[in-house]
């Protein structure tokens, strides 16, 4: 397991074990202290505890001792586990016989045959064989499934943005109408005219995109300071891009609807 690190470790109680992390689970606390390994989100989320934090447990001789939350691994498909070495379990259940769960590793090419080999070899014994990224897609759903309701509020949240936002800039465009058809009649021409409105706007969208997303990394400090945290550097770049795109697009949209036609009218009432 050490060798080829199929876990990566979110944090230790003591750092002396980085180089190998596992061996931390043969650390001597004390008799009443055993120290265990579990998934990060379940130490943060479902005991509500962190690295170095300690649960009380029974064994089943009705005797007390603690559980020290000496690590935490990222997502895995361990997640809702505790993990303690083999002499504290059998110390603690005597009575517990043979192994219930086994981890194997195989060659990517090779998962189908060795699962269906296990399966008839063991068959006496019940033996059922889950992939380990078909177990952990299942830990994540939930998480998943929330991703994709808020991505969806996202979605639609930004649709509406867009096209507010290409309402007021048209209602801004065709309010100075006026004045562009000043502009017009000393010398500029649509072209100036059009990257006149171009520049102003794009300067004033850039501004905003900054302002967002300077506050929405502001809000993100916790959670970026979380040490599974995983910022997602192309979505963002992405939607920011997707924003900007959508803000010229209504921007030029603006800037020829106030500009077609003949601008004299609109200096006559003017």
């Amino acid at each position: 397991m050490d060798a080829i690190q199929p876990f990566a470790f979110a944090g230790l109680e003591d750092a002396a074990y980085k180089a190998n992390p596992w061996l931390i689970l043969e650390k001597d606390y004390g008799s009443q202290v055993i120290p265990a390994i579990a998934d990060y989100d379940t130490i943060r989320w479902a005991l509500g505890k962190a690295v170095g934090d300690t649960i009380d447990y029974t064994d089943e001789r009705g005797e007390h001792f603690q559980i020290l939350l000496a690590g935490a691994i990222k997502k895995t498909m361990l997640q809702g586990s505790l993990i303690i070495s083999e002499r504290n379990f059998t110390a603690r259940f005597p009575s517990a016989q043979g192994y219930q769960v086994f981890l194997i590793d195989t060659p990517p090419a090779a998962t189908g045959s060795t699962a269906k080999a296990l399966t008839l070899a063991l068959r006496d014994f019940g033996l059922e064989v889950t992939p380990a990224a078909q177990r952990l897609a299942l830990f994540l759903s939930v998480e998943n499934s929330y991703l994709s309701i808020f991505l969806l509020l996202g979605g639609l949240g930004l649709f509406l943005g867009s096209i507010g936002m290409g309402v007021i800039v048209m209602r801004n465009v065709l309010e100075r109408r006026k004045e562009l058809a000043l502009l017009g009649a000393l010398g500029f021409k649509k072209p100036a005219l059009y990257r006149l409105i171009l520049g102003e706007h794009a300067g004033l969208l850039g501004l905003g995109l900054a302002a967002g997303t300077l506050s929405a990394l502001l809000a993100l400090i916790p959670n970026l300071l979380s040490t599974t945290a995983e910022l997602p550097l192309e979505s963002l770049a992405g939607t920011l891009l997707l924003i900007l795109l959508s803000g010229i697009a209504w921007i030029w949209f603006a800037a020829r609807l106030a500009l077609r036609g003949d601008l004299l009218p609109a200096l006559r009432n003017e």
